[in-house]
């Protein structure tokens, strides 16, 4: 990655179906929202340009269908990742208590060069909505123990989706800058991570 370029990051958003994923990408990409989403089949991908400390950056968001048929791909789509944000329905228990199984599938299927230090971000999204489940002092202890940022958002109300990408960013160019910066060269929408720096895949 030379100075003069613009850094490719990819984050990615995984947790159960129904939580929202697609909708908290569309507000932030296309600053829109609409309850007529049709379920993602396999994976979504934007990108959008935005500046993170001055600096200009090309942020790739996939967003993974959160059905178990789509796990098998899993591999191909979280390989080369530089941030993942797990995402759960603040009035679904079940889609929280989900959170540490994708966290675990994540890890195991990307493999990351130090996954002691590879960023997670975790979203509580559909705060806009009554009855909720999951209390906010709840998903932060988990956040604490497992050294993740989290964020209360309502993709619907336009709340926090800005501050949580740009979170993000500026997690991925970090670990990015900490762990590939050898590499020389531009990072592309899916590079391999491993001790062989000029050994790439682009599935």
């Amino acid at each position: 990655m030379t100075e003069w370029s613009t850094p490719h990051l990819k984050v990615i958003l995984i947790g159960n179906s129904g939580v929202g994923k697609s909708s908290f990408m569309t507000r932030f990409v296309d600053y829109r929202f609409t309850n007529l989403y049709r379920a993602t089949i396999g994976v979504d991908f934007f990108a959008k340009e935005i500046t993170i400390d001055k600096r200009s950056v090309i942020l790739q968001i996939w967003d993974t269908a959160g059905t178990e048929r789509f796990h098998s791909l899993g591999t191909t789509l979280y390989r080369g990742a530089h941030c993942c944000l797990l995402v759960f329905d603040v009035t679904s228990s079940i889609s929280f208590d989900a959170l540490d199984v994708w966290k675990k599938e994540f890890l195991v299927q990307a493999c990351p060069s130090d996954p002691t230090a590879f960023p997670f971000i975790v979203i509580g999204n559909k705060i806009d909505l009554d009855h909720r489940e999951v209390s906010p002092n709840k998903a932060q202890q988990w956040c604490s123990e497992i050294g993740a940022e989290y964020f209360e958002c309502s993709a619907k109300e336009d709340i926090g989706v800005d501050v949580t990408f740009h979170s993000a960013a500026r997690a991925a160019l970090q670990y990015l800058k900490s762990h590939q910066v050898e590499n020389g060269e531009d990072v592309q929408i899916i590079q391999k991570q491993d001790k062989k720096p000029n050994k790439k895949c682009y599935c």
